[in-house]
């Protein structure tokens, strides 16, 4: 990718760790990033130069990721950024709330950590509509299958999970 032509990634996540690796796996990649560790800090870094994608964790001191999403979309121009979901809290009472208010209303894409340097580039450049190898595009459709059935088993009544568990173990 032509340096002028470099993607900014907003990675907004409370863990230094987590920072530090998606940053790295980001630049490995290519990519132009930009970090904060909370929601606050992530609305100072949009106002300064608005990112071509926000790579956003749920929970957080401060503003919580379903908190600065909110406030992301109140401004016209801010809420056209596509925005990822990277989460450690998808199935807790921590984030779960979140995540399924933020999936039914926005981005349908979420990864859980930990995550997979490969499967997060993918479902990046996907969601940006980036040219992509052929690996990729199948580790991008694997991360939105995986998120659409997540959930969908989510949402599911617990006469269609026991048939859903029953068809897979038979699938064996």
């Amino acid at each position: 990718m032509p340096i002028g032509d470099k993607k900014k990634i907003l990675v907004v996540d409370d863990e230094a760790d987590v920072r530090n690796f998606l940053n790295a796996a980001l630049l490995e990649a290519g990519f132009e990033v930009i970090v904060a560790e909370d929601g606050d800090k992530a609305i100072e870094e949009v106002k300064k130069q608005s990112p071509d994608l926000i790579s956003l964790d749920l929970v957080m001191p401060k503003k919580s990721g379903a908190k600065f999403y909110r406030e992301l979309n109140k401004n016209k121009e801010w809420s056209r950024i596509p925005v990822i979901i990277v989460t450690g809290h998808a199935r807790d009472d921590l984030g779960k709330a979140d995540l399924k208010e933020l999936t039914m209303s926005g981005p349908g894409i979420y990864l859980e950590k930990p995550v997979k340097p490969h499967n997060y580039i993918a479902a990046i450049k996907k969601t940006l509509n980036m040219e992509t190898t052929d690996d990729e595009k199948e580790k991008a459709e694997l991360v939105e299958l995986q998120s659409n059935l997540k959930n969908l088993i989510d949402s599911s009544d617990p006469k269609t999970l026991k048939k859903l568990k029953e068809l897979l173990n038979n699938s064996e």
